[in-house]
């Protein structure tokens, strides 16, 4: 199952925002009581919260929010790449390289060789996700092309919300 929370609003201390992101990832704590991480980045005001119901890759490898080799993408992905396995074979064929089994970690791979965009066109799945580009400073969110999984979003004065 699984769970994704997170906002960016206005800068704070990164301690504040652990604290208000933990809050809201306890929120869900049904949709994943195997473990949970948070990410903020204060100097933005911007902060991951996930999670877990561990099912791919069961190891510590696996928990997110996640940054990619480049340290350039963090994410939080909730739901499944189905076709994780046959991405990872083409990123491997271009000379990536994998610390774990994850379907995550093959997915900021992905957007790492081919975008935000190219990645989601070649995914196969159910999931919804949060992406922070570090170095654009640019927050994506998607979720599969049927929306089968959740993804909320609002705005609550100055802090957008998901």
């Amino acid at each position: 199952m699984c769970g994704i929370v997170g906002f960016i609003g206005k800068p704070d201390s990164d301690e504040t925002l652990t604290r208000q992101v933990h809050f809201m990832a306890e929120s869900i704590f049904r949709r994943g009581p195997d473990s949970h991480g948070e990410w903020v980045d204060g100097d933005r005001g911007l902060a991951f919260g996930h999670r877990r119901l561990s099912i791919l890759d069961l190891s510590p490898l696996g928990h997110q929010p996640m940054i990619s080799s480049s340290g350039r993408f963090v994410m939080v992905l909730n739901g499944e790449i189905y076709n994780f396995q046959e991405l990872r074979t083409q990123l491997e064929a271009r000379g990536a390289t994998f610390k774990g089994t994850s379907d995550t970690e093959v997915l900021l791979a992905s957007i790492e060789e081919w975008g935000v965009q190219k990645t989601l066109e070649a995914s196969v799945g159910m999931f919804a996700i949060g992406v922070w580009d570090r170095k654009t400073h640019k927050l994506y969110l998607a979720r599969d092309r049927f929306g089968e999984k959740p993804l909320f979003y609002g705005q609550c004065g100055k802090t957008f919300l998901f």
